[in-house]
């Protein structure tokens, strides 16, 4: 865990202060919506279909305890009890009024939590792997380099006015957890000759023109990151169109002009900054890690006896197989908490389910918890003996549910439930499509698979790189929803494939099932995955099947 000192503090305090009196004068008259607009966006506040939506960042996912514990006092007190967790490993509050935001905020602040750059035209909340630093598979914890960009771009002046809104993801493992490749920046922690440096990738971003980003260098050392990334951003702010909002992304620029000129302008830009100020020397790397308070792991052994004698037990046994992955330490392990429960909106947590996953972290997992872009959360460093007395607590709360990469462990956005954006609903949606897959054996027997949903174009679920991808979209004042296969987010990412016409609301379970029922009929063999089989046969079969009632 990053351990914030008395300047963080101060800072999130003077910010609290001066909302409180933006708030006022929003509440006396003295400003009207339109003049409030630009401050509220500036401290995550949106107005949605219903009241004032209230985003909070998790920079790179990373959660205390208390910080948990904060999030549900502010569910409890201020909201409906209960919090949503974003794709971007944020949270979002749908109902606080006006007039206790302010409250709200301060009793965040007071644990190190707060709304700045989670809205506007700025660069948002860096983005990681919610396995960092716990996974074996990766070479460094990349939320060092995570909090080296939240520093440099907080209140960054030369960046705070962008074209458009900017995200940043990082991953330093080989299987890509943090969806790199569809992010106006991505960077890959790898190393070459004994130097860790990152892959740069630009240009990638969903929303109505999607685009898998392109590598514009293969290694930019380390101590170059930040003078690398200030010149991606110079290109950006000096180039991309400020015309047309559609247009404004990064993404369009570099579509634009070519991969080949960007990077030329990137380079030029680069050479006049690279050695100057923003050069971090091994002292400015340290100090940030030493910030990092890391957990006093206990010397354990891989499976314990009590986790031997517990995977006897049949719902256990499931629930490990779906939900723990190993750890780089000897007799720890990863683990999932699936927020998808059957017939529940994905990505929501309550009040006393956020209290209580605080108290299972201090009890199993050394205080701390991840935010999953998947929308779910990660108890990153449990001790495999627990391991079966968590499962039971976690089952009582509802929150051992086995389906974390199956089809039930549905991405998706609020929708026309809340969003103003929107104009069709994700919620109602997935949760009839978890209640159509409740039967845990078929799930597992259809293997993996990531169904993405979005209320609209903007893509907030993340449709085009689901592996199945459902688009909410309106025809005369219903809902249909166009459907895609053969998306991804990870490594290979790639977009999905428009299969027909959209289909009405009442039809979209029936075409999911028959499109799984035709996997289940054509794969060669129950190890060949759902996405593999859309590549190996292409769309036709599927689609052949998805309309063949109609």
């Amino acid at each position: 865990m990053y351990v914030y000192d008395e300047f963080d503090r101060t800072f999130l305090q003077e910010r609290v202060d001066e909302f409180r009196d933006q708030v006022r004068r929003r509440l006396s008259g003295e400003l009207n919506e339109e003049e409030f607009k630009p401050l509220r966006l500036m401290n995550g506040v949106y107005l949605q279909l219903h009241a004032y939506m209230l985003r909070i960042a998790i920079p790179y996912g990373t959660l205390s305890a208390d910080q948990m514990r904060a999030l549900a006092h502010v569910a409890r007190r201020y909201d409906r009890n209960y919090g949503h967790f974003t794709t971007r490993q944020n949270i979002q509050f749908n109902w606080i009024k006006l007039e206790e935001l302010p409250d709200a905020m301060a009793d965040l602040a007071r644990a190190g939590l707060h709304g700045l750059q989670t809205s506007g035209n700025c660069i948002r909340n860096t983005t990681t792997d919610p396995w960092a630093a716990a996974t074996p598979e990766e070479i460094e914890d990349p939320r060092l380099y995570a909090e080296i960009i939240r520093q440099w771009s907080t209140l960054h002046p030369e960046f705070t006015y962008l074209p458009r809104k900017f995200k940043i993801a990082i991953t330093a493992a080989k299987h890509d957890r943090a969806a790199i490749r569809v992010h106006d920046i991505g960077l890959r922690l790898h190393q070459r000759d004994g130097e860790t440096g990152f892959e740069v990738i630009v240009g990638g971003g969903l929303g109505r023109t999607p685009f898998v980003g392109k590598t514009i260098r293969e290694f930019l050392p380390r101590h170059h990151l930040l003078s690398y990334l200030e010149a991606v951003l110079r290109t950006y702010n000096a180039g991309g169109r400020r015309d047309n909002i559609y247009k404004a992304r990064i993404k369009i620029q570099v579509h634009e002009i070519g991969t080949e000129e960007f990077t030329r302008r990137v380079e030029e830009e680069w050479a006049q900054i690279k050695d100057g100020a923003l050069t971090l020397d091994d002292a400015a790397i340290d100090a940030i890690r030493a910030h990092f308070k890391e957990p006093d792991f206990e010397a354990l052994t891989d499976e314990p006896e009590v986790l031997v004698a517990a995977k006897a037990d049949s719902a256990f046994a499931r629930w490990f197989g779906n939900s723990v992955a190993p750890h780089k330490v000897p007799g720890h392990a990863i683990v999932t908490i699936s927020l998808k429960p059957v017939g529940g909106p994905p990505g929501d947590a309550t009040a006393e389910q956020m209290d209580a996953i605080a108290d299972l972290a201090d009890r199993f997992a050394y205080g701390e918890i991840r935010v999953a872009h998947e929308q779910n959360l990660t108890l990153p460093h449990v001790r495999q003996k627990d391991l079966p007395e968590l499962w039971r607590a976690l089952d009582k709360l509802g929150l051992a549910t086995p389906n974390v990469g199956l089809i039930s462990d549905i991405i998706a956005c609020p929708g026309l439930d809340y969003c103003s954006l929107a104009n069709a609903r994700s919620i109602p949606l997935a949760q009839d499509l978890t209640k159509r897959f409740a039967d845990h054996e078929r799930a597992a027997d259809i293997g993996r698979v990531h169904l993405n949903i979005s209320g609209c174009i903007n893509a907030c679920g993340h449709h085009h790189v689901g592996h199945i991808g459902i688009l909410g979209v309106e025809k005369k004042d219903e809902e249909f929803y166009q459907i895609t296969l053969g998306g991804k987010a990870n490594h290979k990412a790639r977009l999905g494939e428009l299969i027909g016409p959209a289909v009405p609301e009442s039809e979209v379970v029936d075409v999911v099932e028959r499109i799984l029922d035709a996997y289940v009929e054509l794969r060669q063999s129950p190890s060949e995955t759902f996405i593999a089989a859309v590549q190996r046969l292409g769309i036709e079969p599927f689609k052949e099947r998805a309309y063949a009632a109609r």
